[in-house]
């Protein structure tokens, strides 16, 4: 994996017309947008030396590290208080590296709070920022909202009515759709997949995504396999599959009926009669594939406290964001237990009345996220910013 010398960096090479572009990830799904963004940066510019954040997907495509998910990937008010001295040392590192390394482009990648306050010294500093994802600021501190709008030179939103939010704050937003809809198409049929996972074809599956992070797997795990393990009590051939991030380790619950793990969630959504899935990016991955699911969140107690004085709108979920109705079934906290879920669920499993609506509602999201190549639109925007400092890439 690419990592950048964390002590001094290296100085600017005086002269070169090849851009130094900072990409600033902290999640894996930040990581696999900056991902496929730096594939395509370097199509324009295949000399551009790019710096960052993110995780092995970045690293991958030639992003040389500063730090890598494990460290950043950190959710809740609470949960960052531990972590508060090395996000402040990580965020002095990137301070020093704007002018160390004479970054001509800064790409923040969603992450709130950090990447927010690299975009105003970023712009103290007179360098360019195009913030891609826009944090859901509006959603929790709306005087952030005016705090991005102000400090990036382009905002790429994809949610729909993001545009219209930072416009109204003075920002130049544009809604380049979301990325996953370039996701891939072409998966492995059922059979396929069922045979890979070791799964049986002809039985239904029940797809069980309790998030990434350690925190999360922590909090959601066993309330989502117990759940699970409710239904195939009660639907005997109900198959429970848990999709597991890559490199990362699922201890499951003791019990019956056994759960498979696949690290493919895309096939799993495919594939899937229903799922139950964390609030986050999943929601929208379940919408796209056309897959009844309920939405389940939990955090620490304070941190739930704090944000449900902040939360300024009314759903969580993605999927019910973006068509701002509650097209989904949201249980959060206290209401996240086995019984509760599985009471959710049950009717997404069979022909209902509740399953047939949620698969209407879910192709209205689809709909709603606009088209494909999010990613070629945003890779466009960063080309007319670069060409405008003088930079000549590939295709100029």
């Amino acid at each position: 994996m690419p990592k950048l010398d964390e002590g001094v960096g290296q100085p600017a090479r005086a002269g070169s017309r090849a851009p130094v572009i900072l990409l600033l990830a902290g999640e894996a799904s930040g990581d696999l947008h900056g991902a496929h963004l730096a594939r395509e940066l370097k199509v324009h510019y295949p000399e551009a030396r790019l710096l960052g954040l993110g995780g092995e997907r970045m690293a991958a495509e030639g992003v040389e590290l500063l730090a890598g998910l494990k460290d950043l990937a950190v959710m809740g008010f609470v949960e960052v208080l531990s972590r508060l001295p090395f996000f402040w040392r990580l965020e002095r590192k990137v301070r020093r590296l704007l002018t160390e390394e004479g970054v001509d482009l800064v790409i923040p990648i969603d992450y709130p709070g950090f990447n927010l306050r690299i975009t105003q010294r970023a712009d103290e500093l007179g360098i360019p920022v195009l913030y891609f994802i826009a944090p859901q600021v509006w959603a929790w501190k709306a005087r952030r909202t005016g705090t991005l709008a102000r400090a990036a030179s382009r905002i790429a939103v994809i949610l729909p009515f993001e545009e219209e939010i930072f416009r109204a704050e003075g920002g130049d937003a544009e809604f380049v759709g979301h990325p996953l809809l370039d996701r891939p198409l072409d998966l492995p049929d059922r059979n396929s997949f069922c045979r890979q996972a070791g799964l049986d074809a002809t039985r239904p599956i029940l797809a069980i995504f309790p998030g990434s992070r350690a925190q999360e797997l922590r909090r959601h795990l066993k309330p989502f396999v117990a759940a699970g393990r409710r239904l195939a009590a009660q639907r005997p051939g109900l198959q429970l599959v848990l999709a597991r991030a890559s490199g990362v380790q699922v201890d499951l619950p003791a019990g019956d009926p056994p759960v498979t793990q696949v690290t493919d969630g895309q096939a799993l959504l495919r594939h899937s009669r229903a799922a139950l899935v964390k609030s986050g990016t999943s929601t929208l991955e379940a919408a796209l594939e056309g897959t009844p699911f309920i939405v389940a969140y939990r955090t620490h107690p304070l941190s739930y406290r704090i944000a449900q004085r902040l939360v300024q709108v009314d759903y969580v979920a993605l999927a019910n964001l973006v068509v701002g109705e509650g097209v989904v079934p949201e249980f959060l906290q206290d209401e996240v237990t086995p019984s509760t879920l599985a009471d959710a669920l049950a009717p997404l499993l069979d022909e209902s009345e509740e399953r047939s609506h949620m698969l209407e509602d879910l192709d209205r999201v689809r709909h709603a996220l606009g088209e494909p190549g999010a990613i070629a639109r945003v890779a466009e925007i960063a080309r007319e910013i670069l060409d405008g400092e003088g930079f000549s890439g590939a295709h100029a």
